[in-house]
């Protein structure tokens, strides 16, 4: 008898978008990270402010993590940030950093961040025209990686509502995809970590999202429940 699916529980750090009637793009739920992490058969658990909170007793009991960022963030929310992700890095527990979250992923390992790309980089294409929303561009998922296992390989059109970009990738991480300027858009862990850590630049949970945004949250969460099998076999195998 085949053992029945671990229920699958994934702490949310960082600004979700506003709950109300809004959907996502596809219109088959909410929009929302913790909506978009419910449909994809994961219970989602804010973890609001670490602030005098021991991190083992905040992330005990979760499978993975998405990262969000703060779009203002102060110092110390940056720092909470990072060392939530060198804590889940340690751990190996599997990551999802999403807009600024990508960020965090990418300077928590020694990576940089163009701060105001169209001034830091003025030949690049328009990556966000406030005060419209759903600006939208086509990016390239590069062959060989965990995003082409998801999404598929070649070109294909996400959301764009961002300024800051990745300028020097981190150590240990791989780009997965880019605008047609070249433009980091994701990023992921090497495959020698044996850790699961992908970082998207669009907005996969927003209104302005497509139907096949769900996978980055659908391989999240298949990545928790191969971790914990791989954790919880040996067990098995000694009873």
């Amino acid at each position: 008898m085949a053992n029945p699916t671990p229920t699958i529980r994934i702490g949310v750090y960082g600004e979700d978008y506003p709950t109300g009637r809004e959907r996502h793009g596809c219109g088959l739920w909410p929009a929302g990270i913790a909506a978009s992490l419910t449909a994809a058969e994961a219970v989602p658990v804010p973890l609001g402010e670490q602030r005098g909170r021991a991190r083992e007793d905040l992330l005990d009991g979760l499978h993975g993590m998405v990262i969000a960022g703060h779009d203002n963030s102060t110092r110390r929310q940056a720092a909470e940030g990072e060392q939530l992700c060198a804590w889940c890095h340690d751990h190996k527990l599997p990551v999802l950093g999403i807009d600024h979250g990508l960020h965090v992923l990418n300077t928590t390992h020694g990576g940089t961040v163009y701060f105001d790309l169209p001034r830091d980089l003025p030949e690049a294409l328009q990556h966000r025209h406030p005060p419209e929303p759903g600006l939208r561009h086509a990016i390239n998922v590069l062959a060989g990686t965990h995003l082409a296992d998801l999404y598929g390989e070649g070109e294909v059109v996400v959301n764009s509502e961002h300024r800051r970009a990745v300028h020097r990738l981190a150590r240990g991480f791989r780009v997965s995809a880019q605008a047609l300027d070249g433009v980091i858009e994701a990023i992921e862990a090497d495959d020698g970590s044996e850790w699961f850590a992908l970082g998207v630049q669009w907005q996969p949970a927003s209104a302005t999202a497509s139907g096949l945004d769900i996978q980055v949250f659908r391989g999240l969460v298949a990545a928790c429940v191969r971790r914990l099998t791989e954790v919880e076999t040996p067990a098995y195998a000694a009873a």
